[in-house]
This record gives structure tokens, C-alpha cells and sequence, in this order.
């Protein structure tokens, strides 16, 4: 049985799910930077920067409901065109000009 589980996400939803993962990732090295500059500790920095990645991998990995707000709307397909494929189209050739000869 195959679950019925959403896998896309719209266009905004696409941009607000990037933009989310920045900021999270941006604040938690700056807090984290912070962190690790008072303690005199690289590897908290390090640390803080990681639970940063690993949160904003869980808000914006998954296509969440707040991501498929605004689906796109397909157009409908056209319906076919019937073209007469008795005749066949007729070939136009042109022909190249001639280079000038140079008078010296």
C-alpha cells in the first residue's frame, strides 16, 4: 500500500522555504559565534551551527502544507491540429551570391 503523501511544493512555497533555511542558518552562526567568542570555544561555535543546519533541514525540507499554498494552475490542453499531409510543402532554394572580384 502506497501512502498518499504530498511531494511537491510551489514556486513561493520554494522561495519562502529558502529564504527560511538562510535566516535560520545565518542567526544560529551569529549566535553561535557569539556563543564560542565569550567561551573562548571553536567547537560550541561549530556545535550551535549544526543544530542550525540540522532545524532549518527539518523546517524546510519536508514539503509542509505552508510550502503548497499556491499551486499553478496548468493551462488546459490544446485541442490537435489537423494539417493536410497529402501536399507536400514546397522547398525554396536561394542561391548564394557570388564574391566580387577584387580589382587591383
Amino acid at each position: 500500500m502506497v501512502l498518499n503523501i504530498a511531494t511537491h511544493m510551489d514556486y513561493e512555497g520554494q522561495h519562502l522555504a529558502e529564504k527560511l533555511s538562510h535566516i535560520i542558518v545565518v542567526v544560529f552562526g551569529v549566535i553561535g559565534w557569539i556563543i564560542g567568542y565569550v567561551n573562548q570555544q571553536f567547537s560550541q561555535t561549530i556545535m550551535i551551527l549544526g543544530v542550525g543546519v540540522l532545524i532549518a533541514a527539518i523546517v524546510t525540507l519536508p514539503p509542509w502544507p505552508m510550502y503548497r499554498r499556491k499551486p499553478l494552475s496548468w493551462r488546459k490542453p490544446r485541442k490537435e491540429v489537423t494539417s493536410d499531409v497529402s501536399k507536400p510543402e514546397k522547398e525554396v532554394v536561394v542561391a548564394a551570391p557570388k564574391p566580387k572580384k577584387k580589382n587591383k
